[in-house]
C-alpha cells in the first residue's frame, strides 16, 4: 500500500516543483519556445478547473476536488491487493489531484505552464499530465480486465 502513496507524492513533488520554477523564474505571460510553434513554455494561472471552466469557482472546486481525494484513497485502500496496476492508476490520478488542489487552496489559482501550439488546447501542467496518465492506465487495465473476463466466459 506504502508503494502507491509514495508514487502519490512523488507525482505531486514533480508538480510542485515544475510550477514553482514557473511562477519564480519566468513572468506571467512570458513565453519560452522549446520548439518554435509547436511547443512552448508559457507561464498562466487559471482560476478555474479543467479547460478554463468554472473560472472564480474556487470553494466548490475545493469542496468537490476533497471529495475526490477522499474518493480515491478509500477505492484505492479496497483495490491495491488485487488490481496493482489499476493501483499505479490511482495513484498518478491522487498526485496530480493533490498537485492541482494545494495551487487552488493556498493561493486561489493554478499555475499552468505546458503550451502545445500545433492545436489549439489550452495551457496545462504537470498535474494535469498525471492526472490524463492514471486515467490511461486505469482505462486499459479496465478493457484488458474485461477481455480476459470475456475470454474466460466462452471459454
Amino acid at each position: 500500500m506504502l508503494r502507491y502513496y509514495i508514487l502519490a507524492i512523488f507525482v505531486l513533488t514533480v508538480d510542485q516543483l515544475t510550477k514553482r520554477a514557473v511562477a519564480t523564474y519566468m513572468n506571467m505571460g512570458q513565453t519560452i519556445p522549446l520548439i518554435p510553434g509547436v511547443f512552448h513554455l508559457t507561464s498562466h494561472r487559471n482560476r478555474g478547473a479543467a479547460f478554463g471552466i468554472l473560472q472564480n469557482q474556487r470553494v466548490f472546486l475545493i469542496v468537490i476536488t476533497i471529495i475526490v481525494i477522499i474518493g480515491i484513497i478509500v477505492y484505492l485502500r479496497k483495490v491495491y491487493r488485487e488490481k496493482k496496476f489499476f493501483s499505479y492508476g490511482l495513484s498518478f490520478v491522487l498526485g496530480g489531484t493533490l498537485g492541482n488542489f494545494v495551487d487552488r487552496a493556498i493561493k486561489g489559482e493554478v499555475v499552468d505552464m505546458l503550451d502545445f501550439r500545433l492545436i489549439d488546447y489550452p495551457i496545462f501542467n504537470m498535474a494535469d499530465c498525471f492526472i490524463v496518465i492514471g486515467v490511461a492506465i486505469i482505462f486499459l487495465h479496465t478493457f484488458l480486465e474485461a477481455r480476459m473476463e470475456k475470454k474466460r466466459t466462452t471459454e
